[in-house]
């Protein structure tokens, strides 16, 4: 039995350019359209002060296929979700706190504005984009991508977490060899 209605991905199957295999139809309930990931106190558990969790194909297989997927972001006072892009383009509603965010284009201008509760703001596709709690309590934004396996590609993790050279690293950012051993120290690299 297919459905043209929809396609549960499978995750325990490989997923392809276009998505997971779908479920059987007939083994599909309305459970599966239900994500309750994003409930409860999230703890912000990183250098940056935010926890993001995730609401991609991958734990939530109905969004296969859909183009599609979601986020919630929570930070703490000061946390940041530091400088990345993502292949897709992305909307942000805030619905506690205080944020600025932004993104820089490619001719270098940065667009940023202080966000309230309630406010929205949209991140074009590939364009390098952050949000920081500028506000005096916890923040929590949601967001929205136009993909199901939109990626993320943090600036600061790709240069000092992974396997670049420190002296390469040190060459592409003009920062000095002991600021780059820094870094990589507190990415885990070094």
């Amino acid at each position: 039995m297919t459905s043209s209605d929809f396609c549960v991905g499978d995750p325990s199957l490989p997923r392809g350019p276009q998505g997971y295999a779908c479920k059987d139809p007939a083994k599909v309930t309305t459970d599966y359209f239900v994500y309750t990931g994003f409930r409860g106190e999230k703890t912000p558990n990183n250098v940056f002060g935010n926890n993001v969790t995730l609401a991609f194909s991958n734990v939530f297989p109905a969004f296969n296929g859909l183009g599609i997927s979601m986020a919630r972001l929570d930070f703490v006072v000061g946390g940041v979700i530091p400088i990345h892009s993502h292949r897709t383009s992305e909307v942000l509603i805030l619905v506690k706190g205080s944020i600025i965010a932004g993104f820089i284009d490619t001719n270098n201008t940065a667009y940023y504005n202080r966000l309230e509760i309630g406010d929205v703001m949209v991140f074009p596709q590939a364009m390098v984009h952050f949000q920081i709690n500028v506000g005096k309590t916890p923040a929590t934004a949601y967001v929205s991508l136009n993909g199901a396996n939109p990626a993320l590609q943090l600036t600061p993790t790709s240069l000092f977490a992974g396997n670049l050279p420190a002296n390469i690293a040190q060459k592409i950012t003009l920062l000095s060899r002991k600021e780059v051993m820094q870094m990589q120290r507190i990415f885990g690299a070094a």
